[in-house]
């Protein structure tokens, strides 16, 4: 039987890199999920793929603790009272500053989620409410906890950081969303204590991730890349 012209899919689009292209186009930082869980079948397929992630000599730092059903609501909630009367301490320092472009891009992004869910520019009350959904995990059935062998050094959160992007992409081609949280990193001290983390291993980030609510403000806009003549330098002589 031929696939119906509705179904069919042609040459070009069926090329690796067209395919690849429109998982990245997909793939958003999602900030709203349906409560429904993603089967344990598809969680693994995930992990499968992500798991192909190139790293320094094969290493493969990276390890996941993974929830689901009544353990995710119970280190939501656990999340939420300890980042109510804790300070940050993350393993990896975060940024000393945001300076020039990279300012500048970082305000695009936190502009945009602002106005798509409604938080006036200076309402500070606000603007504490939408940063406290990192830690409610705005509201995913699952998340994911990325660690790394602090004896690697940086190149071991390096691959890890590939690790979390092919994650993602990963997740993507399996019609699941999800947003990588560095909010979650801050205070890995409870989350390796929460889990039962080895002192030898340091919290790279979370993944929060499910299946997507579209009808969500929150996932209503979608950021923009910078231009390749702006991120490259050539080299030719």
């Amino acid at each position: 039987m031929q696939p119906s012209s509705a179904m069919a899919i042609s040459h070009e689009s069926s090329q690796p890199d067209v395919v690849f292209e429109a998982i990245l186009d997909g793939r958003f930082s999602c900030r709203a999920y349906e409560p429904r869980s993603v089967p344990r079948e598809v969680i693994e397929r995930i992990l499968r793929l992500a798991a192909r992630t190139a790293s320094w000599c094969n290493s493969q730092p990276w390890h996941v603790d993974i929830t689901a059903g009544a353990a995710t609501e119970a280190f939501r909630n656990a999340l939420l009272e300890h980042v109510a009367g804790g300070s940050a301490a993350p393993d990896i320092p975060f940024p000393t500053q945001y300076t020039g472009v990279y300012q500048e891009r970082r305000r695009e992004c936190g502009f945009q989620l602002y106005e798509a869910v409604g938080v006036a520019r200076g309402d500070r009350e606000a603007s504490r409410i939408q940063a406290l959904k990192n830690f409610e995990l705005f509201g995913a059935p699952h998340v994911a906890i990325v660690t790394s062998e602090t004896d690697l050094g940086p190149y071991g959160a390096v691959d890890c950081g590939a690790y979390v992007s092919n994650f993602m992409l990963a997740a993507q081609s399996c019609g699941v969303a999800s947003i990588a949280q560095a909010a979650l990193a801050g205070y890995s001290p409870f989350i390796r204590q929460y889990f039962n983390i080895p002192d030898n291993r340091q919290v790279v980030c979370g993944i929060s991730f499910g299946y997507a609510d579209m009808h969500a403000a929150a996932n209503r806009f979608r950021t923009r890349r910078a231009d390749i003549e702006q991120t490259t330098t050539w080299h030719t002589e």
